[in-house]
């Protein structure tokens, strides 16, 4: 049976958590990024984005354990929309905890920050990611050819939103 699963606020006290998560190749192959980011500068962004209104960082927590990291980034006041971001500690993955997580995101997207559209980026062949982003309700946009070099190749991305309307119609 699944644990109670919130979002809170990424704190200090986090980012050896998040510099873990960071340095795991497993992990951030799927960010289209390197893993190899020392503690100072996850800090020195942590200090950098205190005061950001354009991101929204969170850690996905079940009763006190840290299971993940959620990231609601490039938020735009104008276009009111989003880019939605997660890595789930590779210990606590296959337990259902990323939609549940997913599903926590959507709702601050949409019922508290009054995002119009929260889209995101992901392996085309990350077959489980994209069930899981279908399931919460993310439908599929186009596709990037090449996009992301990761490993020694590029990879075809594919672009996936859901809209408020959606969201609110579903849940």
């Amino acid at each position: 049976m699944q644990q109670e699963l919130r979002l809170r606020s990424l704190e200090k006290d986090d980012l050896e958590f998040l510099h873990k998560l960071y340095n795991d190749p497993n992990v951030m192959d799927y960010w289209f990024a390197e893993s190899h980011y020392s503690y100072q500068l996850i800090k020195n962004q942590f200090e950098n984005n205190l005061e950001s209104t354009e991101h929204r960082e969170f850690i996905l927590c079940s009763n006190e354990e840290r299971i993940g990291f959620v990231g609601i980034f490039s938020i735009s006041q104008r276009h009111r929309n989003a880019e939605f971001a997660i890595m789930i500690d590779p210990n606590h993955q296959g337990n259902g905890y990323a939609i549940t997580a997913t599903r926590l995101a959507m709702d601050y997207a949409f019922n508290v920050l009054n995002l119009h559209k929260l889209f995101l980026y992901t392996d085309k062949i990350n077959e489980k990611a994209i069930h899981i982003y279908e399931k919460a309700g993310f439908r599929f946009e186009g596709e990037l050819p090449e996009h992301a070099f990761v490993n020694g190749r590029y990879h075809d991305l594919i672009t996936m939103s859901v809209f408020q309307r959606d969201y609110r119609q579903r849940f």
